[in-house]
């Protein structure tokens, strides 16, 4: 990409949001209308990834990257940043985090420069007059809850509060999961109180779930998406299955469904 390329996106998006010129629909957004694009954006650029479409990944790169120049122009028109404080900002932010390669520091690993990245963030915070000084500070709250959870237990390992390895964190789940138990049985017996219980016992599963993906070394959410991708794979296959029986899967009783399923399992 050369320099012509990138001004050649920046003038078409401000002829987009031309008040007099441009497209009404983006000449309407703002920032927090257009956040939630920001992020299925990325999304769709993982999806990408996983399923190993390079032109598919080309196109959504190019995607993600209008969503940082319409941030951009948004910011420019209120007089607050444009594009080229953000290339600066961004390319001085990684020169200053890796002094390993851009200096005269050293680091044994990609784990050691994880640790020293962090440590960057820190000064970073304490230098701007962040009142917050827990190892837990920074970590964004509009994270998917899975990744913030993630985020945490890493923070958190760094000061020794750790699992040694992954057995007792499974044996922690099963801990968890007989608690949602109780639970479950008290809501089956009445209990009005047990719902609010259950939702934080059902919690607690999920984040010991991701505590154990990442003792595991396996990255919490592309486990999800390929978990999603298995049942959707599956699950059409069970329709396709019935339908090829002259019937409809939802016609049928869950015992014959899970028949088709279990077919379906089978056959892979």
């Amino acid at each position: 990409m050369t320099s012509t390329d990138i001004r050649r996106l920046l003038d078409i998006m401000a002829r987009l949001r031309d008040p007099e010129h441009g497209c009404p629909w983006d000449v309407q957004q703002d920032f927090a209308s257009i956040a939630p694009y920001t992020i299925e954006e990325a999304y769709e650029v993982a999806d990408a990834i996983d399923r190993g479409d390079m032109d598919d990944l080309r196109d959504e790169l190019g995607d993600l990257l209008l969503q940082v120049v319409f941030h951009a122009r948004m910011a420019e028109e209120a007089d607050a940043f444009g594009f080229g404080d953000v290339v600066a900002t961004i390319s001085d932010k990684m020169v200053r985090r890796h002094p390993h390669v851009f200096g005269g520091e050293a680091v044994a690993d990609a784990e050691s420069q994880s640790v020293a990245w962090d440590e960057h963030k820190r000064r970073e915070r304490e230098a701007a007059g962040t009142q917050d000084t827990s190892a837990l500070a920074g970590i964004p709250r509009g994270l998917p809850e899975w990744q913030r959870a993630v985020k945490l237990q890493k923070r958190a390992a760094r000061t020794g509060f750790e699992w040694p390895h992954a057995g007792p964190v499974l044996d922690k789940l099963g801990e968890e999961l007989a608690e949602v138990r109780v639970e479950l049985d008290a809501l089956q017996a009445g209990d009005d109180d047990a719902h609010d219980r259950l939702v934080d016992e059902i919690g607690d599963v999920l984040f010991v779930a991701a505590n154990l993906a990442r003792h595991a070394g396996v990255d919490v959410g592309t486990a999800l998406r390929r978990a999603n991708a298995k049942f959707e794979r599956r699950f059409r296959a069970m329709e396709a299955l019935a339908q090829s029986d002259g019937t409809a899967l939802a016609a049928l009783p869950l015992d014959a469904q899970d028949r088709y399923w279990k077919r379906v399992k089978e056959s892979e």
